[in-house]
């Protein structure tokens, strides 16, 4: 398995560097993505979704983006304050946190994330709304 993820992150590593080298936001592509974490897995978070989505912003791959947290993700990071970091510094870079109201009562976790300024709430509602204005929908 470890294998699979580093075999993975070498192939993410150079699309990205590749892809970063020659494109910019354009007029015509959608420049909007959401990157949606669910994984429980924080290897997955900090060196693939993260790294990707703030690359994204940092790189002008895309004017807006915006992380959402929902699922077991949501119960990691409550645990894990290497992670509640890293959603810091993304908070810091102007990359909007959403996460999912139901799942953070579910796992009872939400005092953890309104404490790291995340915006909680029913995700179904935004998430079809990215959809349907056109966003790209990246999911780990």
């Amino acid at each position: 398995m470890k294998r699979i993820i580093i075999f993975m992150l070498v192939i993410l590593g150079t699309f990205i560097y590749s892809w970063g080298q020659n494109s910019k936001v354009t007029e015509g592509n959608s420049s909007k993505l959401a990157v949606i974490w669910t994984s429980s897995d924080p290897e997955v978070a900090e060196k693939v979704c993260f790294m990707y989505a703030q690359n994204a912003k940092k790189q002008g791959w895309f004017e807006d983006v915006v992380l959402i947290i929902w699922g077991p993700s949501i119960k990691l990071l409550a645990e894990n304050d290497d992670l509640k970091a890293d959603i810091t510094k993304i908070l810091e870079m102007g990359i909007p946190v959403e996460a999912s109201l139901s799942c953070a009562q579910l796992y009872g976790v939400g005092p953890d994330l309104t404490d790291l300024d995340i915006d909680l709430k029913p995700i179904g509602v935004p998430l079809t709304g990215y959809i349907k204005e056109g966003w790209k929908i990246l999911t780990f």
